[in-house]
């Protein structure tokens, strides 16, 4: 007998929506992947507001509550994306009861080859591992509306991805440059503002969501970001409290099992100018709440900081380009934040005559490595377009890349994977020495733009810290080459800080600027 979709929708087992959704809904589900409950519900009135629906599942002694949301044609799903291997069991909660008092489960299994689970912020509190432990060495980059872009530009833009270094991307829910998909409600007339805040276009959000399983697929982390000021001609930025709470319950429910997700709450939130800091913070708590999964969360400035260490930030997100052109003012950040911090924007490269978007390549891979001797992350995007304008570059449609940077990027991230786990942190930063790492066991020294000869062979170091022996590898930063310096450093005491090699006080440098250093014990 032939069932149709429609009838597994109504039996409650669940089905992908499409073959690039990493959704599953059979007898077994890998662990931190999707298991996808789809049933028929009511579709008069307005289901949006009208239905309420939720599933509670229930794994050893673990049991969570997962909203679900309406897609549309009285299509009902709930999303979960188990956190533990073992049997799962599940129970419907509707006030409609079409919808109430559904039963099933399934068996979560071993994660498939590459499924590391979702980032989380590592136990030091200044970097990020996957759920498995496995290290997140962010290296990220922003296109603000790649994926409301025409299908055959999305295409081109995760063709580059497959080869570029980028393993993080901000893009915006609403539009901010010209685009394809625009209009994420129902529309109700001609003009701008013409549309309905209470009722959503769920082929909007399932096109987008299309988007974050195939970053996924790439093992892209989607750095999804909520709000912006950019567009106040539609307003999607500007809606009534209320309008902004179903919204962000709304993508919640849809997005948040996908295990490549973070939230940013908004890109330059400091500009937006319908909400106050308390504003922010009330729908930081409507996202908690309405997120089990419990994703990255952070927001994004222009001017003024937000209070980073306010509980529901897990990380910071930061734009300041000067910040990153030293290790100290990185540094800096992170010891008041005391969290992760991510200088997701710090001037582009590009050839636009805009002071925010003129970085040559030397310069952006610059701020990379301060910016990791420093104990943080940063982010990357670049703005060569026609005529000089950012709407159409990387920034803002995605597409291909034409800067010099990113191979660059590629080779950091290799030094970088090669490194302590889970990350570099400064080493007495506030004494100018200008190196991070593992004190005693590994170390990164950056020199920049500057072009030394020789560096004194010389690293902190008190007299009751253990004495070790240490290779030297001479690290071009732009060239992408490492070259081992011969032979082997045995440190002993030099004064009160610091030990040296007396055989081998120095070693010669080739002279030329971006060179680095990697001291490692042996």
């Amino acid at each position: 007998m032939r069932v149709s979709r429609r009838q597994l929708l109504g039996s409650g087992i669940a089905v992908s929506a499409t073959p690039a959704l990493a959704i599953g809904g059979g007898a077994k589900t890998e662990r931190w992947g999707i298991h996808e409950l789809a049933f028929d519900g009511p579709s008069s009135g307005n289901p949006f507001d009208d239905v309420q629906v939720a599933a509670v599942f229930t794994g050893g002694a673990r049991t969570i509550r997962v909203p679900g949301f309406y897609d549309g044609d009285g299509v009902y799903r709930v999303r979960f994306s188990p956190p533990e291997t073992g049997p799962w069991q599940w129970t419907t909660h509707s006030n409609a009861a079409a919808l109430n008092g559904k039963t099933g489960g399934f068996d979560c299994i071993a994660p498939a080859p590459g499924n590391h689970g979702p980032v989380r912020v590592s136990s030091d509190g200044f970097h990020f591992t996957h759920a498995d432990g496995t290290p997140f060495r962010q290296i990220g980059t922003t296109c603000y509306s790649w994926a409301l872009q025409s299908d055959a530009k999305c295409a081109q833009t995760l063709d580059t991805l497959r080869s570029a270094p980028f393993n993080k991307l901000r893009m915006l829910v609403f539009p901010n440059v010209p685009s394809v998909a625009t209009n994420p409600f129902v529309r109700t007339g001609d003009g701008p503002r013409d549309w309905d805040p209470t009722r959503f276009d769920p082929a909007y959000f399932r096109r987008y969501e299309d988007r974050i399983a195939r970053l996924g697929q790439l093992g892209i982390q989607a750095d999804v970001i909520l709000f912006h000021p950019y567009d106040e001609a539609r307003g999607y930025n500007d809606m009534q409290r209320a309008d902004d709470e179903r919204y962000i319950r709304y993508v919640a429910a849809r997005w948040g099992a996908y295990r490549n997700l973070w939230w940013s709450m908004a890109n330059e939130w400091d500009l937006v100018k319908s909400k106050s800091v308390a504003d922010w913070d009330h729908l930081f708590g409507v996202l908690v709440a309405a997120d089990p999964h419990d994703r990255l969360r952070s927001i994004h400035q222009i001017r003024r900081y937000y209070d980073h260490r306010k509980p529901w930030i897990t990380h910071a997100s930061v734009q300041n380009g000067p910040a990153v052109m030293d290790d100290i003012r990185a540094a800096q950040h992170r010891e008041f934040a005391l969290k992760p911090v991510v200088f997701d924007e710090v001037v582009y490269e590009g050839d636009s005559d805009q002071r925010w978007a003129n970085l040559t390549g030397q310069q952006m891979v610059e701020r990379f490595w301060w910016g990791l001797i420093g104990g943080t992350y940063v982010g990357h995007s670049e703005t060569f377009a026609p005529d000089r304008n950012p709407d159409f570059s990387w920034l803002g449609q995605g597409g291909v890349l034409k800067g010099t940077s990113a191979p660059r990027l590629a080779f950091l991230r290799r030094i970088m994977e090669e490194g302590p786990s889970p990350g570099i942190d400064p080493i007495e930063h506030w004494w100018d020495y200008h190196i991070g790492g593992v004190p005693h066991a590994y170390y990164l020294k950056y020199f920049g733009s500057a072009q030394p000869t020789t560096w004194r062979v010389t690293l902190p170091g008190r007299d009751k810290d253990p004495k070790h022996s240490f290779r030297i590898d001479i690290i071009d930063t732009w060239n992408m080459t490492v070259t081992p310096v011969p032979g082997v450093f045995r440190m002993q005491q030099l004064n009160q800080y610091d030990v040296h090699d007396p055989a081998r006080p120095e070693i010669a440098l080739p002279g030329t600027p971006w060179i680095a250093l990697r001291i490692v014990k042996v």
